[in-house]
Order: C-alpha cells, then structure tokens, then sequence
C-alpha cells in the first residue's frame, strides 16, 4: 500500500478519534461528518447491529455512551493501517481496499443505565475495538465492537458461567509498540500480511473435527502466546492455556466451524488484523458455557488483532459479539440481567 495514502488514513482516523474526545454534546454529530461519509455504513454490536448514515450513528451508538459514561477518555493499545488482502475466494473486486483499526478502552464513569445494563455509578473500562474503511479521504465503513458482557461484569452481573480463562485482562502490547504513527516497513509488512493469511486460511480452517493437535496451531503461536479473550471467555496466557481452556470447549461446542471470506485482512509492521462479520460459520453440536446443543446453524461476529515474532505469534486481542452469539442460541443476555 502506498506509505503515504496509509499515513493519511491513519491521520484521518487519529483526528476523529480526537476531536470526539473533545467535543461537546451538540458537536458531536460535526466531528463524525467532517471525517465520514453521509452514508457510512455501520456494524456495530448487538443489540444495535448495523446502522446507515451519521445521524444514526451518532443516535444509536455514541450520544447513549457519552450519557451514560460521561467524558469518555480513549485509551488506544494498538492503532495501525494497511490495504485489504482478505479474500480467500481472491475475488479482487471486494478487496484492495484501505483500512485503518484500532483497539483499546474507553474509560469512564457509569452514571446512568447503558442499553439496559444498570450503573453502578463507579469508574469503569469498557474494551472497544474498531475498523474504519476510507476512500477518498472519507469513512465509508466502520466495524465496531464493545466487549458488553465484560461491562456487566464490571457492574456486578455474571450472566455467564464463570470464565475459563482470566478475567479483566486487556493490556497494551507487552513492547509497547502497539500504536504506529510512523510508515512501517514495507517489506515487513507485506510479509506480515501473507503470514495471517496463511493463519486464518490454511491454520485455523485444518481441524479435521477430530484431533485438536489437526489444526496445527502449535506452529503459528509462541508457547508464551498472550491471548487476551472477550468477557465470558477471558484470557490465556500460554500457549498450553489456549489449547485447554478455549480452543477445546470452542470445538466440542462448534466442531463443523469455519472461517469464511473475511470482510478485511491487514498489516503493517509486525502487526495484523481483521474483522468478520459471520467471520465463522459453525453448527452448534455440542455444550458452550452451560448450554446444551441447539443444532442450529451459528454466525460468529468478531475482531482480532495479532503481533507476530519471527514466525509465531505472540500475543492477540480477540473480540467476539458474545451477545449476538447467544441470541442465536437462543439466550436473551440482558434478560439475565433482570
């Protein structure tokens, strides 16, 4: 990707980023508008879900987060660009494009109810997690998420069996480097970009719905990995801890389970990402999280990041809309708040 298209992707992001920390209530809706097209298409979490156009945005997603949470300070861990190379149907056409992603907290006061989430009136960090698609010097897609099942945890609801990893664990990269103002490497890159795409493509899409040493994921993480889980899971903080406390549970539940043409893969230095909206697609054949199988045909809404070393991967922030997820199993998360 042209260094300079992506150094001023990344500036038009870093500014909206900037100006909504700074803006007032009623300026909210220009900070968005000056950095987004009138039709920006929107796919948020449940249960807001896809939005069309600014105004909708603004409605829907921020003003309910900034009336409930107050000034809302952006903590940013990782913050990088690159051009899409996402398709494993190499179906140039819907790639190519320009992104540019980040991730983080939001921190916060929970001063009033959040999408029926009761506050607790006492600060809170609510994981985000963001890619921003821009042509011609505008947003024209965004993918957003926010780890609401880690909110509820914050304000004193489990709605969820306790999590096999651990909780409440969603650092900045452990070299702090995470957020790259500066052109990376191209070469560096490029190879980076070709490593995930072997990951996702030919790594995770291997288990043979038997064995789990099939998937191979031995030879793509360090065994120190650092993977840091959405609220519900958590984090493992081995390579060994990965295996048993998601990687099984997530292939007794979803053994079928597959990755399918991601709506964007990207690098830039030793870092990668990617969202997936119906990212995975798997049956739910057996137990998750204390519910039985359903049978039903399952759509997994997710985000990652990953930092790579050498050739293995040693840390990744992992997103999955675990309401959206329980919706189709047919559990109503915010009714267990109640």
């Amino acid at each position: 990707m042209n260094s300079e298209l992506n150094q001023s992707n990344k500036a038009l992001v870093s500014s909206l980023w900037t100006n909504l920390a700074s803006a007032q209530s009623g300026d909210v809706a220009s900070a968005f508008a000056a950095a987004m097209a009138d039709e920006v298409q929107w796919h948020g979490f449940a249960p807001i879900g896809s939005l069309v156009g600014v105004d909708a945005l603004v409605e829907a997603y921020w003003q309910p987060l900034i009336d409930s949470f107050g000034e809302v300070r952006r903590e940013t861990h990782v913050f990088f660009g690159g051009e899409s190379n996402g398709r494993a149907d190499g179906d140039i056409a819907k790639d190519g494009r320009s992104w540019v992603t980040g991730t983080g907290l939001f921190h916060g006061v929970f001063a009033e109810d959040y999408l029926g989430i009761p506050a607790n009136g006492e600060p809170v960090a609510i994981r985000w997690g963001e890619f921003c698609c821009v042509v011609d010097d505008q947003i024209t897609e965004v993918y957003l998420l926010l780890d609401l099942v880690d909110l509820m945890q914050q304000a004193g609801f489990d709605v969820l069996p306790p999590a096999q990893g651990a909780d409440g664990r969603y650092p900045a990269p452990a070299a702090g480097d995470g957020v790259i103002d500066q052109p990376a490497d191209a070469d560096e890159s490029a190879y980076s970009l070709d490593h995930i795409r072997r990951f996702i493509y030919d790594g995770l899409n291997a288990f043979d719905e038997g064995e789990l040493s099939s998937m191979g994921m031995v030879d793509w993480f360090d065994t120190d990995v650092r993977w840091y889980g959405p609220g519900g899971i958590g984090a493992c903080l081995s390579f060994q801890e990965f295996e048993e406390l998601h990687q099984a549970p997530w292939l007794v539940a979803f053994p079928d389970r597959r990755v399918q043409n991601l709506d964007a893969i990207i690098a830039e230095g030793s870092y990668s990402g990617a969202p997936g909206w119906a990212g995975v697609v798997a049956t739910h054949t057996g137990p998750y999280l204390d519910q039985q199988a359903t049978g039903k045909r399952i759509e997994f809404n997710g985000l990652d990041w990953w930092k790579r070393s050498g050739e293995k991967y040693i840390e990744n922030w992992v997103f999955v809309d675990m309401v959206h997820l329980f919706d189709q199993l047919g559990v109503n998360l915010f009714e267990s708040l109640r």
